[in-house]
């Protein structure tokens, strides 16, 4: 084996900085967007953000001979005893009374409300009731076992036994039975709100009918109902009549009271923060002509610092000079590469609105079979490309707020020939729903033939598949007999 020394020429593919920055630039949101200028903001001081000139007084606009001799004294080297002064006494304070004079800012109670969480709610109220150590210990433990939907996510078992374990390390002798905790529990589920602490929906459902006024009408009945819950849940009309002894109108009135209750009465104090997004690009109708444009709000406006530049000198080699370049450098690469960013979504969504028009003119049921493929082949892209610049990025249109993802959807083959957008399907099959006989729900099989009719070939499974993607129960499940 002899070791040896040569020189070998190879071709290979890389990726320059400024490329690397132009993709990931592509893929971020308008608040990612947003994010990463204001740190090129902070790191360049050859990058600076175009905002509007406001109307802010300067201090050159000071009158200099007002200020003169006030600015002598105060830069002498001895200050005078008294300084000239601006105001008097009687122009700050005023000779009021002080039990008959007003405050000039009137003290206002702070009257914003604090959230709480359903477990704080809760235990604001035990620590009101007329509780032992133990009861209250008791009390702890029931409320630290509740759900996001105020039910008991514990046994009394377990309960129990977590209560004895901590006797037991605090040393104490007291002995805590199975009745106990019962009788804590009762006193939880009638705090605010009624019915938490419940084991399930129908003792939550009762707990809320015994706290009505017993006079109140068709309670008795929506008790009877709630004994039967299996029955009620089953939709058995039939077996439900027989078993409870109601009319078919004490059942409909009993079902409609239930309906007024509050299933889930945890469920009001999640605090789910409202997203909102900000559209990126907008697309309106003038003229009988779509016209797509950026959402100007969005775009950051960027320029070179024109001062930091002038100070670039051509041949200075020096540290700060080299420094001032590269960020230059940086700066130019950075506010190219936003531009190339929305140059390629607004070429996108251009192309996306020209293939949905009759989206935008008749609705979901209207979407057209659209991939990813299909849109890089017309605007010269890589299809990895259109998937980056669909991501995150929303269209603001006449008919709502889209993802751009939400108009490329997979096909299905119709009876003549031709394709239809699974989206249209979905559309179509939210109709039928809607307009369907309550007393008669649509199966998936009597979907599947109305399609066919339309000339849309789904199979059963199909139907099934995206009914559930919808979240629309089935035929059973939607039957109202009441």
């Amino acid at each position: 084996m002899r070791l040896s020394v040569g020189l070998k020429v190879t071709n290979s593919l890389s990726l320059t900085p400024q490329l690397q920055q132009a993709i990931r630039l592509l893929q971020l949101s308008s608040l990612e967007l947003e994010q990463e200028v204001q740190i090129q903001l902070d790191s360049n001081p050859l990058l600076e953000k175009i905002e509007e000139i406001g109307t802010t007084e300067s201090l050159s606009t000071l009158e200099p001979a007002e200020n003169a001799d006030l600015t002598t004294e105060l830069n002498a080297d001895h200050l005078p005893n008294d300084l000239p002064v601006d105001t008097e006494w009687d122009d700050i304070y005023t000779h009021q009374s002080t039990a008959l004079g007003s405050p000039e800012y009137e003290e206002r109670e702070d009257n914003r409300q604090v959230q709480h969480n359903l477990k704080e709610h809760i235990l604001e109220q035990v620590n009101l009731l007329h509780f032992s150590n133990i009861d209250k210990l008791i009390a702890y433990c029931l409320v630290d076992s509740l759900d996001d939907k105020g039910f008991l996510d514990a046994d009394l078992d377990e309960i129990l036994f977590a209560v004895t374990r901590i006797l037991q390390e605090m040393d104490s002798e007291e002995e805590v039975e199975l009745d106990e905790i019962v009788v804590v529990l009762k006193h939880i589920q009638h705090l605010d709100p009624v019915g938490v602490g419940s084991r399930n929906l129908a003792e939550c459902l009762m707990i809320q009918l015994e706290s009505l006024n017993e006079k109140s009408p068709y309670v008795a009945e929506a008790k009877k109902l709630l004994k039967s819950y299996e029955l009620l849940i089953a939709n058995d009309l039939n077996k439900l009549l027989k078993q409870t002894g109601l009319s078919k109108e004490q059942l409909k009135s009993a079902v409609d009271l239930l309906k007024t209750l509050k299933p889930y009465p945890g469920l009001e104090f999640n605090q789910q923060e409202s997203e909102y997004q900000v559209p990126d690009v907008v697309v309106a109708k003038k003229d009988l002509h779509w016209q797509v444009q950026l959402n100007p709000d969005v775009i950051p406006k960027l320029r070179i610092n024109s001062f930091y530049s002038s100070m670039i000198r051509r041949a200075d080699q020096s540290d700060d000079n080299v420094y001032l370049r590269n960020q230059m450098l940086e700066a130019k690469n950075f506010i190219k590469s936003v531009d190339e960013r929305h140059k390629t979504l607004l070429k996108v969504a251009t192309c996306i609105v020209e293939h949905q028009r009759a989206f935008l003119e008749l609705g979901p049921e209207a979407m057209k079979p659209l991939v990813l493929r299909d849109v890089a082949e017309e605007v010269e892209l890589h299809e990895s490309t259109v998937s980056r610049v669909t991501t995150n990025k929303y269209m603001l249109t006449p008919r709502g707020l889209f993802e751009l993802k939400y108009f490329f959807s997979s096909h299905v083959g119709t009876t003549a020939g031709g394709e239809a957008s699974s989206t249209a399907i979905r559309a179509m099959i939210r109709k039928l729903v809607s307009n369907e006989n309550p007393r008669k729900p649509l199966s998936d099989n009597i979907i599947a033939e109305m399609l066919k009719v339309e000339g849309i070939e789904v199979a059963r499974r199909t139907v099934a598949k995206y009914r559930e993607s919808l979240h629309i129960p089935s035929s059973s499940e939607r039957k109202v007999l009441i």
